[in-house]
């Protein structure tokens, strides 16, 4: 199964179904089922940010819990689209579709990034440990620590 490895808090707003786009430099012609990673690297400040401080805490999270180089959800990766516009509150994608409210805070949705689209969220009830890796990659019992 390919995986992609996302810095926390990020990855956690994915599994707890609040984050529905990772941003990226870079398109991907990748679709289907997709290990959401957590990497190592936690963004204390975005932890502390609203509307991200709130809804981690929501869900018993703060920045000095969340799993980290773990596999903590399973996602379809639906779609992949450029943003086109980016106002500084809200995007559009080359789709049509507005980014907007919590979900434009979630990312970096700046003109000519790509916003992977992801549905059918299950968050794993434990995080399986699994070392990460830069792009997209494969992600299977070697990866395991």
């Amino acid at each position: 199964m390919k995986a992609i490895t996302i810095h926390q808090p990020w990855a956690t707003l994915v599994a707890i179904k609040v984050k529905e786009n990772e941003t990226r430099g870079w398109a991907t012609k990748h679709r289907g089922k997709t290990a959401i990673h957590a990497g190592k690297k936690v963004e204390r400040e975005a932890c502390m940010r609203e509307p991200i401080r709130s809804i981690l805490a929501a869900y018993g999270y703060t920045a000095e819990n969340l799993p980290t180089g773990a596999v903590v959800a399973i996602v379809n990766l639906a779609d992949c689209q450029q943003v086109i516009d980016d106002n500084g509150e809200s995007a559009v994608l080359r789709n049509q579709q507005i980014i907007s409210r919590h979900e434009y805070a979630f990312g970096d949705f700046s003109e000519g990034r790509y916003a992977w689209k992801m549905s059918e969220v299950e968050q794993l009830s434990e995080p399986i440990p699994a070392k990460g890796q830069q792009g997209l990659w494969n992600w299977n019992a070697v990866n395991k620590i």
